[in-house]
């Protein structure tokens, strides 16, 4: 049976059509929506989650990996440049840990393969947690309590940097963050994003800001020079990829950072140069595309980036395993 409908009424649908298919999701758009990380080793995820946030891997013992990936702020720490032992100020901005798992190298030179490659490279670093890897296990091996985790992950309770990195990697594999509005709306919600958030991504793709800014992550996926139509005079004295390749045509390009969560992974760019989204979306419309973006078209781009925020990782603080022993470590950032 069918329904049969007025001539009135067939006007008003045939109206509402187009504004409707306006607010839909087209296919073959160029971001992919977040999924959620399986977990194959949940004791392995476990026991990074207490490495993650043991400052024990320091020499201070007051530094952790969330000390400049801080979980309740993005992924990073919003600081220009991180703070290591001694109060040491990085040469460059802490990238999030959030989504890095879709990156296709780690740090913003992409020197590290993956994240087990880099996660090894903060604690041995002089500047960042001033130990040592051969220190780093012997301090691991001293914690009862850490016996037993690493066995319920490898299957024996040997404590060694390959393990370290290991369970610090499986962790962090799982630190995503799906179900931001957009995702929403790619996954077909035409109610997620207002005209303006929409008419943003429009002008995100028109203006090719997608042409390195696509994928899951909204980036993370190629490197790119930092000023391409303009030169970008930047505040680090980071030269980006040609300290891996040694070739000079990488010097100034870095990995194209995740636009995921940007909202709140200030300030913006391997310099910390831009404090707000509307200063670096303004930058990036001059040195990259050669584009003045007016008020109103920088405030549309800003309301589209902000829809990326997706749900923060979310668990139970981990309970650290005593020390054995009540050494005294060296103060705070002596």
């Amino acid at each position: 049976m069918f329904l049969k409908l007025s001539p009135a009424l067939v006007a008003v649908v045939c109206a509402l059509a187009p504004l409707s298919a306006a607010h839909a999701a087209p296919a073959n758009e160029p971001i992919q929506p977040i999924k959620p990380t399986p977990v194959a080793n949940p004791a392995a995820v476990e026991l990074g989650k207490m490495l993650f946030f043991d400052p024990r891997l320091s020499k201070s013992g007051f530094i952790s990996c969330n000390s400049c990936h801080n979980l309740s702020m993005g992924g990073s720490d919003n600081l220009k440049s991180s703070i290591g032992h001694g109060w040491q100020k990085g040469p460059i901005n802490a990238p999030t840990v959030l989504n890095a798992r879709f990156n296709l190298a780690q740090f913003w030179d992409g020197r590290a393969a993956d994240l087990k490659a880099q996660a090894g490279g903060p604690i041995a670093n002089p500047g960042e947690m001033a130990y040592s890897h051969e220190l780093a296990v012997s301090t691991l091996r001293t914690v009862p309590g850490y016996r037993g985790a690493f066995r319920k992950a490898f299957g024996s309770d040997e404590v060694n940097i390959e393990r370290i990195t290991q369970a610090i990697a499986s962790f962090e594999e799982t630190l995503v963050t799906p179900d931001s509005r957009f995702d929403k709306w790619l996954k077909g919600d035409r109610k997620a994003l207002s005209a303006d958030e929409l008419a943003g991504y429009k002008l995100f793709k028109e203006s090719g800001c997608v042409a390195c800014h696509n994928g899951p992550a909204v980036g993370g996926n190629s490197y790119q020079k930092m000023g391409v139509v303009e030169a970008y005079k930047a505040s680090s004295p980071a030269e980006g990829r040609i300290g891996v390749t040694g070739q000079d045509a990488d010097r100034f390009n870095f990995k194209v950072p995740t636009l995921r969560n940007v909202e709140l992974t200030y300030p913006y760019f391997h310099d910390g140069a831009a404090d707000t989204l509307a200063e670096a979306v303004d930058t990036m419309g001059r040195v990259q595309l050669g584009r003045k973006f007016s008020r109103e078209e920088n405030a549309r781009i800003v309301a589209f980036l902000k829809t990326l925020t997706g749900r923060q990782p979310s668990f139970p603080m981990p309970i650290l395993p005593p020390s054995a022993d009540a050494t005294p470590r060296p103060r705070p950032f002596e």
